[in-house]
């Protein structure tokens, strides 16, 4: 059986992940915090682990340059495996709600449209790799949040966009990286075709789903601005993202915090009427 949407392979490791982060729940929630916080630490460095053992089975293992491609850190769910272990260690706020905003945003968005693994056998050892990666991605975030190790905050959002920026300036650098070293082709002729891998659309949209960014894309960054080429339509790599990256970096964590930060953002939405309520009084007093 190989997975296809909506089949019952798709539904099935959909059901194994929410009873996974149910489970470790009810595993963790009686332990010492110093215990649950050393388990989830683990799970993250395990995640890192794995992601190195590409290479010791198909469809790596036979192809040497394909896996040293791939071991790279070249799409968003690649650098929540990379930074998430120390993230979790840090000590900054508002790296912590990156990793809760993203993290469990990628994580389910691979349950729900697992494109690494449409058409792949259920029994694969890469396809388990898959999911148990994008599962830890999402489940250890949610169960940061839910053992209480910490609590997001509205006043926090503003530095979403920042760090979802230099997540994909940091897959750009490494794309090119590869490039230098021989690992990915650059282009051919056509300078309009580039030879990276564009999973996380840095480099322009490869389908109908990139519509979502796109329509906040000025104009002028989706052509060739200088040269013989002027004039030829091309995205700008990474800077057409960064209106996208705003727009969507500010209202998702947003529409998070309505829920899950709700008293703090009513006490001082309160405070902040009465501020307005008061002003004419003081004005006429004066």
């Amino acid at each position: 059986m190989t997975i296809e949407l909506f089949n019952f392979g798709y539904f099935l490791f959909i059901a194994l992940a929410i009873g996974g982060v149910i489970g470790l729940y009810f595993l963790l929630r009686n332990k010492s915090q110093k215990t649950q916080k050393i388990v989830l630490a683990c799970i993250l460095f395990f995640n890192l682990a794995l992601h190195f053992t590409k290479p010791l089975y198909a469809p790596y293992n036979t192809n040497p340059m394909y896996a040293l491609e791939s071991l790279w850190f070249i799409n968003l769910c690649g650098t929540s495996v990379l930074f998430f272990p120390f993230i979790y260690l840090s000590k900054s706020l508002a790296a912590k709600d990156y990793m809760f905003y993203f993290g469990v945003i990628s994580g389910a968005l691979s349950f729900l449209y697992p494109t690494e693994a449409l058409g792949n056998d259920i029994l694969s050892l890469d396809l388990f790799r898959f999911y148990i990666c994008h599962w830890i991605i999402l489940a250890i975030p949610l169960l940061m949040l839910l053992l209480k190790h910490h609590s997001l905050s509205y006043k926090r959002i503003w530095k979403m966009p920042l760090y979802l920026c230099a997540v994909m300036l940091f897959i750009m650098v490494s794309q090119v990286l590869q490039s230098e070293l021989g690992i990915v082709s650059l282009r051919g002729d056509d300078i309009t075709q580039v030879g990276y891998r564009n999973t996380s659309l840095i480099w322009g949209p490869t389908d109908g789903t990139a519509v979502a960014f796109s329509w906040l894309t000025p104009e002028f960054m989706k052509y060739i601005p200088y040269g013989e080429f002027a004039g030829t339509p091309k995205y700008w790599p990474f800077f057409w993202l960064i209106p996208g990256a705003l727009f969507y970096g500010l209202i998702i964590p947003f529409i998070f915090c309505l829920i899950l930060d709700r008293k703090n953002i009513k006490t001082d939405f309160s405070q902040f009427l009465n501020k307005l309520k008061k002003q004419p009084q003081n004005i006429k007093k004066d």
